[in-house]
């Protein structure tokens, strides 16, 4: 595997969990009935994303009922995936 393909992995990595992020937050603007598709969806979702979301919620706490930590969390994961990037080059 060269350095080329190691540098597109991770960038794809990165846009895949973004993405992921993404669709969690959305899911969670609507009600969930227990039991559907959706819901398991959902719940797979916040097990891969909220471990990471969560330590931006320790630094940013919610203000007035917006949930700012998703954006600096993907934020903060463009700028690791920069670096990790620029050190392969």
């Amino acid at each position: 595997m060269t350095i080329y393909q190691i540098a597109q992995l991770v960038s794809t990595l990165v846009n895949f969990y973004e993405t992921l992020i993404l669709v969690y937050i959305i899911l969670t603007w609507f009600p969930l009935r227990e039991g559907s598709f959706v819901y398991d969806v959902g719940m797979v979702l916040r097990s891969l994303c909220e471990p990471f979301l969560s330590l931006f919620r320790r630094i940013i706490p919610p203000m007035g009922g917006i949930d700012f930590s998703p954006v600096i969390a993907v934020l903060a994961l463009n700028v690791i995936a920069r670096l990790v990037i620029g050190i392969l080059y």
